[in-house]
């Protein structure tokens, strides 16, 4: 009768009767396969009728009888029942004109309805969304960080609130925004990164406007940290000498990125580098009108590291309390380019619109209900182009700290860096521009 309940469990349980009974003793605490599954899949499926209609997402629609016309409501279909680590996960096909935002604006009447602590809605593709269920927040007591002995250039942050790790793979998603406001989780973020890349081969790079106050911590593991815009103008510069070069390299070779390139070669003259920019606002903020042509030039410089940076191994990490139009331009170009989000608490709905508007704009109402009192949390979008609630293990500054002492004698200078590439000095700017154009 109801294939979706049947499809969800093991063949285990598929004995187990699907009736009143099991509907009524249905608890939002059992979430394990066998009856427990059974009624929660029952339920969803008994009562969707109604809970459809309740929260407005019927269609209604003209039917002949013997009796005249007469209205009625069409439920929208629901398909593909499946069971989550803190509940479980529906599909819905929309009705037409529906969008997902009309289950965005159902979510707390769903999860009433459910008897759960919270649902959220995803895209899926072309005329239909998911819905996620949880029955209570996976986010609130994360435990101790489990063992992660991940991949170069890959980092765990922190948990997924579906219980799976939260990881940042910079191979996969090689730009990241990070937005929140004081005191919600960026600097846990920051101190996670800076840990777990400490023992890569890896070079750190840093801009840091606020003094230096934010990186300096770590400048035992950082090869060039710039305070002023001075030195973030000349850092980005030499970024760009840094790029050129191994468009070079890889035009030498015949390749199209680096990680094509015979691995000695590569380790020799493309060493992988983060850079890290702190509070970027800062980049964009102009005191007086002389400043507006390094800023400018500023802002140039950082937009085409972004995009030439994956080919080449160069990554950004672009932190901000901030990140709206209102500081220019270049910083709407510059996000566009940074495929991975980050959105702790914000000050207001503009922010979170600025962060994740553009990729996931159905989270913004996840992003902006993260309680004060739950640092780290944060919505994520990430390689799968799909949004998740996330927390962020506490990294504290005196261990992320602790491993830029540790592993300082893996940081190599920034005159290395520059004169690495290991590439013919001949090659025109012709060739260059060429290359460069089959590349991006």
């Amino acid at each position: 009768m109801f294939p979706e309940i049947l499809w969800a469990v093991p063949p285990a349980a598929v004995s187990v009767p699907v009736g009143a009974a099991v509907w009524r003793n249905w608890s939002p605490a059992s979430w394990n396969y066998g009856p427990g599954l059974v009624g929660n899949a029952a339920r969803v499926h008994l009562t969707w009728a109604d809970v459809s209609s309740g929260c407005g997402l019927t269609k209604t629609r003209t039917r002949l009888g013997k009796g005249g016309r007469r209205q009625v409501e069409r439920k929208p279909k629901l398909s593909r029942f499946r069971p989550t680590g803190y509940g479980f996960r529906v599909r819905v096909r929309l009705h037409d004109g529906q969008t997902p935002g009309d289950y965005a604006q159902a979510l707390t009447r769903l999860a009433h309805s459910w008897r759960v602590h919270a649902v959220r809605v995803r895209r899926t593709g072309p005329g239909w969304v998911e819905l996620v269920a949880t029955s209570r927040d996976p986010l609130v007591n994360l435990g101790a960080a489990s063992a992660f002995d991940g991949e170069l250039l890959t980092v765990q942050l922190g948990r997924l609130e579906t219980g799976e790790p939260w990881v940042v793979d910079f191979r996969q998603v090689p730009h990241w925004l990070d937005i929140g406001a004081t005191q919600s989780g960026k600097s846990t973020d920051v101190n996670a990164l800076i840990k777990g890349l400490s023992p890569q081969p890896v070079a750190l790079a840093g801009l840091d406007l606020k003094g230096g106050v934010e990186l300096t911590p770590y400048e035992d593991r950082i090869s060039k940290l710039a305070t002023t815009r001075d030195e973030c103008g000349g850092l980005l510069d030499d970024l760009i000498g840094i790029l050129t070069d191994r468009m070079a390299l890889c035009r030498t070779h015949r390749m199209r990125n680096v990680w094509k390139l015979p691995e000695d070669v590569r380790e020799q003259h493309a060493m992988p580098i983060v850079v890290f920019v702190d509070e970027v606002a800062e980049l964009y903020l102009m005191a007086d009108k002389s400043e507006k042509d390094v800023i400018a030039k500023t802002s140039t410089t950082l937009l085409r590291i972004a995009q030439l940076g994956r080919a080449f191994a160069v990554y950004l990490v672009v932190c901000g309390q901030r990140v709206g139009s209102d500081l220019g331009p270049g910083v709407t170009a510059l996000r566009s380019q940074l495929s991975g989000r980050i959105c702790h608490r914000v000050n207001d709905a503009e922010t979170a619109k600025m962060a994740l508007g553009d990729l996931a704009p159905d989270s913004l109402e996840a992003a902006l209900s993260i309680p004060a009192e739950m640092p780290g949390v944060a919505v994520t979008v990430g390689a799968d182009g799909r949004w998740h609630r996330a927390r962020s293990f506490l990294t504290t500054e005196e261990e992320a700290e602790q491993a830029a002492r540790e592993f300082a004698h893996l940081a190599p200078s920034w005159d290395a860096l520059t004169t690495a590439s290991g590439a013919p000095s001949s090659i025109s700017d012709a060739e260059l521009a060429d290359f460069l154009d089959g590349a991006a």
